[in-house]
C-alpha cells in the first residue's frame, strides 16, 4: 500500500475544532480506526497514512465540512459517528451514504442515524412487524426506537405508544422505596421518560401522557392484553425471563409494531435464570416478519471514550472465552 499526504483547507478555527474534537478526540479516533495521523497546520488539516485509509477519512471530513458550510448543525459527536461508520469499509462515500436518513419528531429537531448500524436499525423498524435492536450501551437503541414511534404517530400509522420495561434492579439491592406505587416504579421507567422529554415538546408530552396516547409501564402489566394500532417498545429486554418474553411478544395486535431492545452483556437477572432476549434471538432466527439488528462498539454515539470502553470489555470477554477453550 502507498502512503498519502492530503491537505483539507478549513475556513475557521471552529471548523477545525468540530472536526478534530475537544482535546483532539476525533484525531485520536481516526488514528485508532485507520492509522491515519491528522495535523492542524496553516489553515488546513493534513492527513498522513496509507492511501486507502486516508481516502476514507478525507471523504468523511470533506463531507462534514460541506454540510456545516451548507448550514447543517454538526457537532463533534456527529463527526465521530460518521468516522465510526467507516469501520470495515473500503470506500468512505459508501459509508456516508448509510448515515443520512432522518427521523422527524413533533419538534423542529431531526433525529438522524449517525452510523451504518443505526441506519440498518431504522430500516428494520420500517420493514418488520417485530424488530430486535441488540447492542452495547450508547448505540441509540432506545432513543431511535422512541423517535421512530413518534414518527409513526405523526404519520397516523399508529394511535398510541406503549413503552415497556422490566422492573429489575441493576446489580444492587435498593431496599424500600418511599411513595405510592407509581413513585416506586418511576426510577425503572426513567430512561423512557428521558427519551420522550428530549424528543417531544413539553406540552405535547404532557397531553399525550395524560390522555394515555403514551403509556409507560412495567412489563408485569402486559399480561392478558392485546395491543392494537400501537407502537410498542420493550427496553432492557435482557432482563426478561423466557416466559416474560413470550408473554410480551404475543401481545402484538392488529396494525401494531414492536421493537425489542437490549444488551445481552448487561443482564441483571440471577445467574441461574436464562435471559428471554437471548432465547428469543435463537428461537426466532429467520422467522418471517421478525428483524434482528446487531449494533456494536462502532455504533456508539455517546462520548468517544464509551466506544473504547465497550471495545476493551469485548476484548477481555473474547480472551476469557479463548482461555476456557484452551
Amino acid at each position: 500500500m502507498s502512503d498519502a499526504d492530503i491537505h483539507i483547507p478549513v475556513q475557521s478555527v471552529d471548523e477545525a475544532r468540530t472536526l478534530l474534537g475537544p482535546l483532539d478526540s476525533n484525531a485520536r479516533l481516526i488514528r485508532e480506526l485507520h492509522g491515519v495521523s491528522v495535523l492542524a497546520r496553516d489553515g488546513s488539516l493534513r492527513l498522513l497514512g496509507d492511501a486507502g485509509h486516508v481516502q476514507v477519512v478525507q471523504a468523511v471530513l470533506e463531507e462534514s465540512l460541506a454540510l456545516m458550510r451548507a448550514g447543517r448543525h454538526l457537532g463533534t459527536q456527529d463527526v465521530a459517528g460518521r468516522l465510526r461508520a467507516t469501520l470495515g469499509q473500503d470506500h468512505g462515500l459508501e459509508a456516508l451514504a448509510n448515515v443520512e436518513r432522518p427521523v422527524r419528531n413533533h419538534t423542529s429537531h431531526i433525529v438522524r442515524a449517525r452510523t451504518a448500524g443505526q441506519e440498518r436499525y431504522l430500516d428494520a423498524m420500517e420493514r418488520f412487524d417485530v424488530t430486535f435492536g441488540v447492542g452495547p450501551a450508547g448505540t441509540g437503541k432506545t432513543y431511535l426506537a422512541v423517535a421512530k414511534a413518534i414518527e409513526h404517530m405523526k404519520r397516523n400509522h399508529v394511535r398510541r405508544l406503549v413503552l415497556v420495561r422490566p422492573a429489575v434492579e441493576a446489580g444492587e439491592k435498593l431496599g424500600f422505596l418511599p411513595g405510592d406505587f407509581q413513585a416506586k416504579i418511576d426510577p425503572y421507567l426513567r430512561p423512557m421518560h428521558d427519551a420522550l422529554q428530549d424528543l417531544l415538546d413539553s406540552r405535547t408530552r404532557v397531553r399525550w401522557l395524560e390522555s394515555d396516547v403514551i403509556e409507560v409501564c412495567p412489563l408485569a402489566y402486559m399480561r392478558g392484553r392485546t395491543l392494537n394500532h400501537a407502537f410498542v417498545i420493550l427496553d432492557e429486554a435482557q432482563n426478561t425471563t423466557v416466559p416474560q418474553m413470550l408473554m410480551f411478544l404475543t401481545r402484538l395486535g392488529e396494525g401494531s409494531r414492536m421493537v425489542v431492545t437490549g444488551d445481552p452483556s448487561q443482564t441483571d437477572l440471577p445467574a441461574n435464570v436464562p435471559s428471554g432476549l437471548g432465547d428469543a434471538l435463537r428461537k426466532l432466527d429467520g422467522t418471517d416478519g421478525v428483524g434482528v439488528v446487531k449494533l456494536d462498539a462502532g455504533d456508539v454515539v455517546r462520548h468517544a471514550v464509551v466506544s473504547r470502553i465497550v471495545t476493551a470489555y469485548d476484548r477481555a470477554a473474547a480472551a476469557a472465552a479463548a482461555a476456557k477453550k484452551s
